[in-house]
């Protein structure tokens, strides 16, 4: 694969680390940092949650497709994702003709673990006890794995090792 412009997508399930190893993957190589999610608030003026309530899920997957084609000419950039990024229009199919994919996978034990303490700010399972957490997120991966599995690179465990991940990315990446 012809990476173009050094661009490297974390994708995976709502909390599995995408930001956390991004930042630490970006830091490490000495590349800039962006966050999907973060990006479409800026360019909606509200919060992700805000666009859910008033606009909808819909809504915000175009704009969320829009700001990650506006990314086609950055360099040397790790992208943060949302969970649903690749899973929508041809999101994964734009990611990994411009980029290395690298998923971060993690059990449904895992993510409900995660999630449970920090439904907050993530309008899919903000409503969700504990029971219906773990059937959203079982379901829900079921569905999107199609998607994650596509990545180049696949990482899997809670507490991944991180200069695993830098050798993987600078092996695929000639660096």
């Amino acid at each position: 694969m012809i990476i173009r412009n050094h661009i490297i997508y974390m994708i995976g399930f709502m909390g599995c680390g995408k930001t956390t190893i991004g930042r630490e993957l970006a830091l490490r190589l000495k590349w800039s940092f962006v966050d999907l999610d973060k990006m479409v608030e800026e360019h909606a003026g509200k919060t992700i949650p805000e666009i859910f309530s008033q606009n909808g899920e819909e809504c915000f997957r175009e704009i969320e497709t829009k700001v990650l084609e506006n990314l086609k000419s950055v360099k040397n950039t790790i992208v943060s994702t949302g969970g649903g990024t690749p899973c929508h229009d041809e999101n994964m199919e734009f990611m990994l003709g411009t980029g290395l994919t690298v998923y971060l996978k993690l059990t449904p034990d895992e993510l409900e673990s995660r999630l449970s303490e920090s439904r907050g700010g993530r309008p899919l399972i903000i409503d969700l006890d504990k029971g219906n957490l773990k059937v959203f997120i079982e379901k829900k991966l079921a569905e999107r794995e199609k998607w994650y599995e596509r990545s180049e690179i696949i990482i899997g465990g809670i507490n991944p090792d991180i200069d695993q991940i830098v050798r993987l990315v600078r092996f695929k990446l000639n660096l």
